[in-house]
C-alpha cells in the first residue's frame, strides 16, 4: 500500500508496507478515528521518527514503548514532547542523567529533535495510542512493523548503538546483531525504575565514545 514516509525508509520498509497486517492495522486506526475516538500523535506525525532521521543517517537507536498519551504530548519521537509542553517525569530523568553524565545543562523544553537531526532514531515500537489509554494499541500490528524496522537496521548497517531502556526495550535485544552493533541496557527512566540502574548509567558519554572509536561524529546532546 501507499505510506508517506521518508523516501530512504519507504524503499527499505516497502515489504512490510505491502503484508496483509499492516493493511489490517491501517483499517483498524481509520475505524477508531471514524468512531470517535481521539488517536495521537496526529496522523501526519505517525512516522515522525523516519521522517526526522533517514535511514543513512542512523547512528544511534533509542527505542521507547508507545507514544504518550495525554493532550498535546506526543509528536513521533520517542520520550519527547513539542515546545511548550513540560517535560514529563520519565523525560526529566533522562535530562538529569544526562547532566550527571555530561555536564550538560538541563534543557527548559522536551523537545529532542536536535537528536533526531544528527541520526539519533527515536523509535517508540507502537507509533499510536487512544487518548488516555496506555499501551491500546500494542497488539494492532505496530510491533511487527517496528520489529522489521530494526532488524533491517541491525542487518542492513554496522557499528549502531542500540540504547534500550526498561524491560520493554531489553526484550528487542534479541533483533540486533551483538557482533556489529553496540547495545546499552538499563532500568526505565521512569521515577519508579529509575533509581534501579537508570541514574548513574551513562549512556550518553558511552554513546559518544563508541561512535568516535568507529569513526563517526558523536551526537551533540545540548538541547
Amino acid at each position: 500500500m501507499e505510506v508517506t514516509i521518508e523516501s530512504s525508509w519507504k524503499s527499505i520498509l516497502q515489504p512490510e508496507f505491502d503484508k496483509p497486517y499492516f493493511q489490517e492495522l491501517v483499517t483498524f486506526i481509520k475505524s477508531e478515528i471514524s468512531n470517535g475516538k481521539t488517536i495521537y500523535p496526529p496522523g501526519k506525525l505517525f512516522f515522525n521518527a523516519f521522517d526526522q532521521t533517514p535511514f543513512d543517517q542512523v547512528k544511534v537507536v533509542l527505542l521507547g514503548q508507545d507514544p504518550y498519551h495525554n493532550p498535546g504530548q506526543a509528536h513521533g519521537l520517542c520520550f519527547s514532547v513539542p515546545n511548550g509542553i513540560t517535560p514529563p517525569p520519565s523525560l526529566k530523568n533522562i535530562f538529569k542523567e544526562l547532566h550527571d553524565d555530561l555536564g550538560i545543562p538541563i534543557p527548559n523544553h522536551g523537545n529532542l529533535t536536535n537528536w533526531a537531526k544528527q541520526g539519533v532514531l527515536l523509535l517508540n515500537t507502537s507509533l499510536t495510542v487512544r487518548r488516555n489509554e496506555p499501551a491500546s494499541h500494542s497488539q494492532i500490528g505496530w510491533q511487527q512493523f517496528t520489529d522489521a524496522t530494526i532488524r533491517q537496521i541491525s542487518e542492513k548497517k554496522d557499528s549502531v548503538v542500540f540504547i534500550l531502556w526498561g524491560a520493554h526495550a531489553k526484550n528487542k535485544r534479541i533483533l540486533i546483531d551483538p557482533h556489529k552493533h553496540f547495545i546499552l541496557t538499563a532500568s526505565h527512566p521512569s521515577p519508579y525504575s529509575a533509581s534501579n540502574g537508570f541514574f548513574g548509567c551513562k549512556h550518553f558519554s558511552k554513546t559518544n565514545n563508541w561512535l568516535i572509536n568507529h569513526g563517526k561524529t558523536p551526537v551533540d546532546w545540548n538541547l
